[in-house]
């Protein structure tokens, strides 16, 4: 058991260090992408990065010290790699002093350990596929709101708790992104009915969109995978009581 987890952990490293970091500086160095789309890329591959620990690790906190791991190798080689000329040129970070990325680091494996120890540890590995279409909720339906809203977007949303610049289009194409996300997520690894998991990801996929729209400084990465798994974990519970 633990050799597999080691072998989890050594997966895990290697999809960290060859998808999130060459492919970006390639597509950056040598090509004409905007900047928002490979960082938008890289959100989704961090959401993908589940799976890893939901399919190969043995146990709930094995995957939960493998999320852990990750930040304790990466963060430092982050902080070390913003105070060199190197970074800036390479790397997309908004933030001009960098810690864009090690914040993300931080809150995506956050997210991905507290919906673990909750959705597994605590209640039981059938219920790994609300942490994945969590995740998958934010992972596909954040990126569907930047890149819609910023080359889409016309209508702006003009609110005192909304940060920075949102638009109804990147509203929309959030909401619509995270119920196909979900609807697929739950189609192909629960057990519910197809129709199931269409009424939750309705009612999940707009609840993300408001979370995402009030969501500041880049704690969307944490907020909307935890309000994804509190709406369909109870919805699922009422639906499957009412014998759908």
């Amino acid at each position: 058991m633990l050799q597999n987890d080691l072998l989890a952990g050594a997966v895990l490293i290697i999809y960290y260090i060859v998808g999130l970091v060459p492919i970006p500086l390639m597509l950056k160095a040598w090509s004409k992408v905007p900047h928002e789309v490979i960082r938008k890329l890289q959100h989704v591959a961090y959401s993908l990065s589940v799976f890893i620990l939901l399919r190969l690790f043995s146990t709930w906190y094995m995957a939960v010290a493998g999320a852990f791991l990750l930040v304790v190798l990466a963060y430092p080689a982050l902080y070390l790699l913003e105070k060199t000329a190197l970074y800036k040129k390479l790397f997309v970070d908004r933030a001009e002093r960098g810690g864009e990325l090690r914040k993300q680091l931080l809150y995506v494996q956050l997210s991905f350990a507290i919906l673990i120890f909750l959705f597994w540890g605590l209640l039981g590995a059938k219920w790994q596929y609300i942490v994945a279409a969590a995740v998958m909720a934010w992972g596909f339906g954040d990126a569907a709101a930047a890149l819609v809203g910023k080359f889409f977007g016309k209508r702006t949303i003009i609110h005192r708790w909304v940060e920075g610049v949102k638009t109804h289009e990147g509203l929309a194409a959030m909401m619509l992104a995270a119920l196909i996300a979900v609807f697929f997520t739950l189609l192909f690894l629960s057990d519910l009915s197809w129709y199931i998991c269409l009424i939750v990801s309705l009612i999940v996929a707009p609840i993300c969109g408001v979370v995402e729209l009030f969501s500041k400084r880049g704690s969307d990465t944490l907020t909307i995978p935890l309000a994804a798994a509190a709406t369909a974990f109870p919805l699922v519970i009422l639906l499957s009581y009412l014998g759908w």
